[in-house]
């Protein structure tokens, strides 16, 4: 009431005209805000699943084809990248076989390891290659020798001992077969290795210097047991060197992990 009849003092004649216009103003008008929505995270996304590309079947030995799984396997073993001769190193020539050469990256580490060895009064001297980088030619011959020759029954029964051509680690330079110049009647590629000092040796020190055994017994990958199989993935993971060996292995580490392995 008092501020019509100020409105009307400041009108003066006509003020009752003008009352209506002195109305009090509209209460505001309070709009809620909505309530937020709860939070739900998403849900985590799942690991990453290493798979191989697709490949065609593989004509073996002359006779017949082998079709890949779908982790690229053939005959239960992964296919490797052959490394050209002309990039590959002799190996020191400690190890007695002039014909062994590997892969330059893994040379400082294989030096470590022998420089270890003949450290140990148990094993000094005794570590030798058997057996080293092999061209997929190479492989093709040691493959079938045993499938034409008769000795195994099949591809198969050959593959659990011997890789088909494409598909052996030894492609890599990477690999190299260890031995011992103090067999005690124990022959080279055996099982019996396992139990030789050097092999005994190999086993509790070789990770140390990045070697891994590739086919530890009983493998879920149904490879022989191989204990004197050794693979270099290199002892830090940051070097180029050791992510590239290790980019090479990726599928076989993944899925049948070595034993003793390297982290």
């Amino acid at each position: 009431m008092r501020r019509r009849l100020a409105c009307a003092w400041a009108l003066g004649e006509g003020a009752l005209l003008a009352l209506a216009g002195c109305a009090a103003p509209p209460a505001p008008v309070t709009i809620a805000n909505p309530a937020p929505a709860p939070y739900t995270p998403l849900p985590a996304a799942p690991p990453p699943v290493l798979v191989a590309a697709a490949r065609p079947p593989m004509a073996l030995c002359g006779r017949g084809t082998v079709a890949p799984g779908p982790d690229g396997r053939l005959l239960n073993h992964f296919p490797y990248p052959e490394m050209p001769s002309s990039a590959l190193v002799p190996a020191p020539a400690s190890l007695g076989d002039n014909g062994c050469r590997v892969n330059p990256a893994m040379l400082p580490d294989l030096q470590r390891l022998i420089a270890a060895a003949d450290a140990d009064p148990r094993v000094a001297g005794k570590l030798r290659a058997v057996s080293c980088q092999r061209s997929v030619a190479f492989q093709a011959q040691t493959f079938c020798a045993g499938i034409l020759s008769g000795r195994t029954q099949g591809f198969t029964d050959r593959a659990w001992a011997s890789a088909p051509p494409g598909h052996s680690e030894h492609a890599t330079g990477y690999v190299i077969d260890f031995g011992t110049r103090d067999r005690g009647g124990c022959p080279d590629a055996d099982a019996c290795f396992a139990a030789t000092d050097m092999g005994k040796w190999l086993l509790a020190n070789a990770a140390r210097y990045g070697f891994e055994l590739s086919f530890p017994a009983g493998n879920r990958q149904q490879v022989k047991w191989e204990p004197w199989h050794w693979r270099w993935v290199g002892t830090n993971a940051a070097m180029p060197s050791a992510e590239a060996a290790r980019r090479t292995f990726r599928l076989a580490r993944a899925k049948f992990p070595a034993n003793p392995g390297v982290d």
